[in-house]
């Protein structure tokens, strides 16, 4: 673990995304996928599979519940403080996914990042893909947030920390 934390990992992120809303979009033409990106290129300061295993269950989700649209957007967010790195501001950058769907109501939230939990049923899925989210944030010191999305669904919101 220790040589891990030693290498420095360099994803480019515009390429993984585009790449993951193109296969999503052939895999369900009846959902509307939006797509934003910023001028600039963003390096996640991770490993590739882990930002794909991320991106991967939160569209997932997203294109499981929504109706008929799901919207992602990557930004980058300069010099916040996010308790990354000794030096205090780091640049970081945000992915959004949100939906159209039911959404999760505020006071399920936490309970549907717990390994397992499916809030419901009537769905496919374990259960795990939430939590798996919730963990690899952890792991790189991100922060996740699940909120109510103006399209009517669900927004993931993920911070991350990105590289020069």
């Amino acid at each position: 673990a220790a040589q891990r934390d030693s290498v420095v990992y360099r994803t480019p992120v515009a390429p993984l995304v585009q790449r993951m809303v193109r296969v999503l979009q052939k895999l369900n033409p009846q959902t509307a996928l939006s797509l934003s990106l910023p001028a600039v290129d963003i390096v996640f300061a991770g490993e590739r599979e882990d930002l794909e295993e991320l991106l991967g269950n939160l569209l997932d989700n997203a294109m499981k519940w929504a109706k008929s649209a799901v919207a992602v957007s990557v930004a980058p967010i300069s010099g916040k403080k996010s308790g990354v790195g000794k030096e205090g501001a780091v640049d970081l950058f945000e992915i959004s996914i949100e939906d159209d769907g039911p959404g999760i109501p505020e006071d399920k939230a936490r309970e549907a990042l717990k390994r397992g939990r499916r809030l419901d049923e009537t769905k496919p899925g374990t259960g795990l893909g939430l939590a798996i989210v919730a963990d690899l944030v952890n792991e790189y010191g991100g922060v996740l947030a699940l909120e109510r999305s103006s399209m009517g669904g669900l927004k993931a919101v993920v911070r991350l920390r990105s590289l020069h």
